[in-house]
Formats: C-alpha cells, structure tokens, sequence
C-alpha cells in the first residue's frame, strides 16, 4: 500500500486537489524518517552519498579486467543506462504523486505497480538486504580505514582489525540516531565535497607514482586466459554496476517537498556531475598507473612492497577524507532499515520525540548497528558475500525493475523504440545478474580457504 506524504506548506495532502485518489494515512516509517522536507539540492546531495562512496576506487581494477576499450566503455554504458533508469523511476514516482497516491519506498512501488506480493516478498526483502549489507560493507571499510591510519602512524601496532570496526561501530551508534532521512542534508553535503577530495587525492597520488622514478611497470595486457577471463570479464561488468547502483531512489524522492515534478532529474544532475569528476579520474588514472596490477583497492597499490609511494601525510589525509565520507555513506543506508522498525515500533498518533517513540526508536537502531558491527568484524571477507548481493538485488532493483515498472505504468508502444530498448535492458541485465551470481559465487568457493572469523586483514 502506497503512502501520501502531507504537503509541507499547508494541512492538505498532497494530490488531494486532483481528486483521483482519497489520501491514506502515513505510517510512523513514512511519517518520522522519510519527511517530505527537502529540495532538489537536498536530493542531489544524498543522491550523491549513495551513489559516490569509497567503493569507487575498486574501478581501476574493474579496468584492469577488462582492457583500456572495455573498460572505459563499461564505465560509459553504465553510467547512461543507471542515469535513464534512475530518471524512468522517478518518472513512474511523479505519475503516481500527480493521482494523489505518492510513493514512498521501494516496496510502495512494487506493490502499487506489479501487485502486493512484490513488494512485500520481493522487492521489500531484496532492499533491506542489499540496504544492510551495505552498513555491513560501510562498517568493514570504515574499520580497515582507521586501521590504515593507524598502521602509517605505528607500522609495528598490534590492534587488529574488528577493534577498529568495533571503533567505527560505537561512531555509528551516534549518528544511527539522527532522526530522519531529512536530516541528513548537511551531513551530506559535507560527503559530497569528500568525496571529491579522496577522489581529487587519489587521482593526484596515481599520476605522481605514474611519473615518479619508484613507478611500478605498467602492462595493460589481461592477465587471465580462458574461462578465468570469461568470468573476470563478469566480475568486472559486475562492480562497475554495483559502484552505480543506489538502490533507495524512491526514499530519497520522498524526502523532496511537493511538488515534486523535475525535482529529482535535477538532483540527479547534481550527482552524476560528481559522478563524472570522480569515477572517471579515479579509474582511468589508476589504471594508467599501475596496468593489470591494479588491486582490489588502488590504496593498496600506494603501499607498493611495503614501502609507501607516497608522503606518509598525504595519505593520512586521503584516509581521513575516505573514513569519514563512509561514516555518511553507512547512516544513509541505515535510513531504509531506520523506516522499518520505526514502522513497527513507533506509533504515528505521537509526536515523534515522544517517551513512547524515543525508547523503542533508541533501541531498534543501536541494535541495528552492533548486529552489523558484529556481522563485519566476524565478517571481513564479506565483499564476497556483497558481490553476490550485488547480483541479486542491486542490479535486479537498479538496472531490471525501473524498465518494467515503466513500461507496465505507461505503457509504451511496442512499435516504439522505448518499449523494446527498455526490454532490451531488462533482459541483458537479467542475463548479467545470472552470470554475476554464478561468477561471485564461485569466487566465495576459491576464496574459501582463506576465511576465518574475525580475521585480521
């Protein structure tokens, strides 16, 4: 069932004066963590603190998989596809806002659009899965952050690393508090600007190793031969889609203040110029640094053998800008989980910072984060078990669900070039989930020797 936001400026809700749809009564998730508040500029900056985080500096490795020509051009293709996808979303979101029946979330949509049982056994469970494994992931990275901070200031330390996720938890217990989506919007204007810093450092830091007498020799031939190609190749296409998925358009629509028509596509604007001064200067100069030798992360790239390739305060400063972007990048995704237990918990018939809210709202949350703590730092392989979310649900709810919910709400001629280049899309990004799935799972199998609880990588 989908829910009305109230209008803002006055008691009336919104869509109301149409009179195609009778108002329907907000929900305490609705009501408490996704006000309608904020402007296009506000969605832009949490557009962008979904969308840009640390996870990017894994696409110099992306290319290293794939070649200069695949690469660029997978990085290219994606980019349009999930800025269409994002934008035929947002479209289906303002039909239905203009009929007076606003759509808050995921699960409203699918329910409204394909059927109750979507959103509630499939769409709603694929994004609360995708949504915490991201505050997993966000803990893991942000406790191997602090960790290599602290190993540039002590190299002979002993702390291991779910002391420092354990660190990063006790931060994230705080901010899991703020109580609604809305009131993110400075946080996330100041992850923004990180993000253009950490990526600004790293793709200053690859050009001067590029040029430095210490750089490493750069081959940009493929590494791999046969079937292992086939499947990096996937594995490839597979983080560079996940690096673009969001997978909370609708809950960041619904913190946009009515009227929301071209509200969203400047916001996404707003992201995707980031997008473009990050992703692309991240990628392509790292992988002109260091060829087929691109790590993981092209921060373990800077270390070389040991020895760090650049000052020692430059990267203490990249790893402050990347640890605290990923402490904004963690309390965005806790915010669908944040509107599901508030859901349960709260009641909407009190005022929010009530005894009989606060208490249960308090709870719920520091709950939800030390059960994520825990899970990284028992966890830190866990970007195995994230690549094969990533193939189940970002994919399915970034690249597949906007082309059906479109064509099934507007219905688009089948003689029409809309019609089958969505289909077209669907049906490709199907196929690239099964294989991703397949290709990340066999990933866990090789790397299964090495996992250990509690590990300190």
């Amino acid at each position: 069932m989908a829910a009305v936001v109230p209008d803002s400026s006055s008691d009336s809700i919104f869509g109301k004066e149409n009179g195609v749809h009778p108002p329907k009564q907000l929900d305490a998730g609705a009501l408490f963590v996704l006000k309608s508040k904020g402007s296009w500029l506000h969605c832009g900056y949490h557009l962008t603190t979904s969308i840009v985080a640390p996870v990017l500096l894994s696409l110099p490795f992306a290319l290293a998989l794939l070649g200069w020509v695949g690469g660029v051009v997978c990085l290219i293709l994606a980019g349009l596809v999930t800025f269409y996808s994002y934008n035929l979303l947002s479209a289906v979101l303002e039909h239905h806002a203009q009929l007076g029946q606003r759509q808050l979330r995921f699960r409203d949509v699918a329910s409204d659009v394909l059927g109750p049982r979507w959103g509630k056994y499939v769409v709603g469970p694929l994004q609360f899965g995708i949504c915490y494994g991201a505050v997993v992931a966000g803990s893991l990275l942000g406790g191997q952050s602090l960790k290599f901070i602290y190993l540039l200031h002590n190299p002979n330390g002993t702390m291991k690393l779910y002391q420092f996720i354990s660190i990063f938890g006790v931060l994230m217990l705080f901010l899991a508090q703020i109580p609604s989506f809305h009131s993110l919007r400075h946080i996330n204007l100041v992850s923004l600007t990180l993000c253009l810093a950490f990526s600004a450092c790293v793709t200053a830091g690859s050009i001067h190793v590029g040029y430095s007498k210490n750089a490493p020799t750069r081959d940009y031939s493929l590494n791999s031969f046969g079937v292992n190609r086939v499947f990096g190749g996937v594995n490839s296409v597979s983080i560079i889609a996940t690096t673009y998925a969001c997978g909370i358009i609708p809950e960041i629509q619904a913190t946009i203040a009515p009227p929301v028509k071209g509200k969203m596509f400047k916001g996404l604007c707003v992201c995707y110029s980031v997008i473009l001064a990050t992703f692309f200067s991240v990628a392509i100069s790292g992988y002109w640094a260091f060829g087929n030798q691109a790590m993981g992360t092209v921060l373990s790239n800077f270390m070389g053998n040991g020895q760090p390739l650049l000052p020692t305060w430059f990267l203490l400063m990249t790893n402050i800008f990347i640890f605290l972007q990923i402490s904004a990048v963690t309390v965005v995704y806790l915010q669908p989980t944040n509107e599901v237990f508030e859901k349960w918990f709260a009641d909407p018939k009190i005022d929010q910072f009530s005894y009989r809210n606060v208490v249960p709202r308090l709870i719920s949350r520091s709950l939800s984060v030390i059960i994520g703590t825990l899970i990284a730092a028992m966890l830190p392989f866990f970007a195995d078990i994230m690549a094969v979310l990533g193939a189940f649900g970002c994919i399915p709810l970034d690249f597949i669900f906007p082309m059906v919910v479109y064509n099934v709400t507007f219905k688009p001629s089948k003689r029409g070039l809309v019609f089958w280049g969505n289909t077209f899309i669907a049906v490709a990004s199907t196929a690239l989930a099964a294989v991703g799935a397949i290709a990340s799972i066999r990933q866990i199998v090789i790397d299964a020797k090495a996992y250990r609880l509690f590990a300190n990588m």
